[in-house]
């Protein structure tokens, strides 16, 4: 069976990413991921290159890895200098690493242009580099940047690099796409030619997504002969990004058979912890991992998914870790509500009358500007209302938000009070906060407390708004989501007014009236 491993650059090329930033820690909290993952190689960063890496190769020493191979990036040595005295190599040793990738020029045009040397010396220095690191004792990587380029230009130059590489001792040839311009039909036919001319070592592939064919290219080599695959978690990476790592992997293993990793089923964890530690949104539309990538809206799709989950959907879902989701909107049938419904743990027969009732209210919703595919939890209430599954914890009888500036210098002061009716007690309460919303919230939350002390747990996880119909500027409709959160869960509510603070109240309302249901 044909094998293939995955090399992982996301500490390394992906940092290079815009807005994609790891502290020291960081990068060793993802280097432990990916290990337990099951990676075969973790690219750490470039030795003596900047604080943190060296901090990275200090405490990476420490790290019990069950199963990826740690490796050291660097360069070749320079131009004319003995590969012993060059710091930068002698670095890429003391960062103890068992694994050492470094790249070297496959373009002409660099080798004369950039590093100013001969094509001779070029190919000397990316010998001489490859064979001192063998005889150190390290597994040799060598990256052929701008591979393709540099073959498009001069075939017999760019394959002569690869033979030094060879020659000194590389464990792996990889072909770079540097500039990520190159078509899968050029990377198959170029691999399959490398691989004839330099039999006895393996062949790898490195790609940029600047033409978004990073993936198929990836895919493209591996169909031409190539057994590693470099890449990086989410495709973050310099420009428009690497590789996708978690797009190449399920489709080798998924689709082509090849078995990479040994779970999986963890990729969504994977993608999303590496979000969440870059400090980056999650895209929700990414292949396999994201969040609608199993999402289905069209009443006919949901009946026929109802039926047979495969008729629409191109792998299960669970394989990589995702779930199926049922969207519920103006295009939804019955089977839409009654999947929902059941996901709630709510029973409906199909062809129910709280079925069309439920459908005709939505479908009335949706055209005032209510929308439920990221608010499930309205939608949720909306469901136990009309099925009588309903008891109101609260009344929210009225409430009063003021925005004060003043011109002494003095900051803002945002004020609220609220007004709720529980168990036929009234409460009346004031609260200041960061923002009328913040305000709102404060004051709801203490009307309830001395009821439902439980609230206290909830917590604000993100608030978006969205004019609905801007051409009637000021007066137009607003639609405010807010998520809110407890332990882990978290739901979404909706709220549609002309007034953006009516429609924050009403999703606020939504929001804390759903935990009690819950609790309930």
């Amino acid at each position: 069976m044909k094998t293939v491993t995955i090399y992982d650059t996301t500490l390394r090329d992906g940092t290079q990413g815009e807005g994609f930033q790891l502290s020291g820690l960081d990068k060793l909290r993802i280097a432990k991921r990916l290990d337990e993952f099951g990676v075969d190689y973790i690219e750490g960063g470039w030795p003596g290159s900047n604080p943190k890496d060296v901090e990275f190769f200090q405490e990476a020493k420490k790290l019990d890895l069950k199963h990826a191979k740690l490796a050291a990036f660097g360069s070749t040595r320079r131009a004319n200098t003995p590969v012993e005295k060059d710091p930068q190599v002698r670095l890429l040793l003391e960062a103890e690493t068992p694994v050492v990738t470094i790249f070297g020029k496959s373009w002409e045009l660099h080798v004369t242009e950039i590093l100013r040397t001969t094509v001779e010396e070029n190919q000397a220095m990316i010998r001489d580099t490859v064979a001192h690191l063998v005889k150190n004792g390290r597994e040799v990587i060598y990256d052929a940047e701008h591979f393709f380029d540099g073959y498009k230009d001069g075939v017999e130059h760019a394959l002569s690099t690869l033979e030094a590489a060879a020659e000194g001792g590389a464990s792996c040839l990889v072909l770079c796409d540097t500039n990520g311009g190159t078509l899968p039909s050029e990377i198959e036919e170029i691999c399959r030619v490398v691989s004839e001319r330099i039999p006895g070592t393996p062949v790898g592939i490195h790609t940029h997504n600047d033409c978004e064919l990073a993936v198929a290219n990836a895919v493209a080599a591996v169909r031409a002969g190539a057994s590693q695959v470099q890449g990086t978690i989410n495709g973050y990476g310099e420009r428009t990004g690497n590789c996708n790592l978690t797009s190449v992997m399920p489709i080798l293993q998924l689709k082509m058979g090849i078995k990479v990793v040994p779970g999986l089923e963890r990729l969504r964890d994977l993608s999303y912890f590496v979000d969440d530690v870059s400090n980056n949104p999650h895209f929700a539309r990414a292949a396999f991992i994201g969040r609608t990538a199993f999402a289905h809206k069209g009443g006919m799709h949901v009946n026929a998914v109802q039926k047979l989950a495969r008729s629409y959907e191109h792998i299960v879902p669970a394989s990589v870790g995702n779930e199926q989701t049922i969207l519920v909107s103006e295009l939804s049938g019955q089977s839409n509500i009654l999947l929902k419904a059941a996901q709630m743990g709510m029973h409906i027969e199909k062809g129910a009358p709280e079925a069309s009732a439920i459908l005709v209210k939505i479908k009335e919703l949706e055209n005032e500007g209510y929308s439920f595919e990221a608010a499930g939890g309205s939608l949720e209430l909306l469901i136990r209302r009309e099925l009588g599954k309903y008891i109101k914890p609260f009344e929210a009888n009225e409430y009063h938000a003021s925005f004060r500036q003043y011109r002494d210098g003095h900051s803002p002061v945002c004020e609220a009070t609220v007004k709720v009716t529980v168990n036929e007690e009234r409460e009346l309460t004031v609260a200041e906060g960061n923002g009328v919303v913040n305000a709102l919230d404060i004051a709801l939350r203490k009307a309830l407390m001395p009821f439902y002390p439980e609230i206290a747990e909830v917590s604000l996880v993100d608030y978006k708004v969205r004019i609905l119909d801007g051409h009637d500027a000021t007066a137009a409709k607003t639609r405010v989501l807010i998520v809110s959160g407890h332990e882990g869960d978290t739901w979404g509510t909706v709220g549609v007014s002309e007034s953006i603070i009516e429609a924050s109240w009403l999703a606020l309302v939504d929001g804390i009236d759903l935990f009690l249901q819950r609790r309930r």
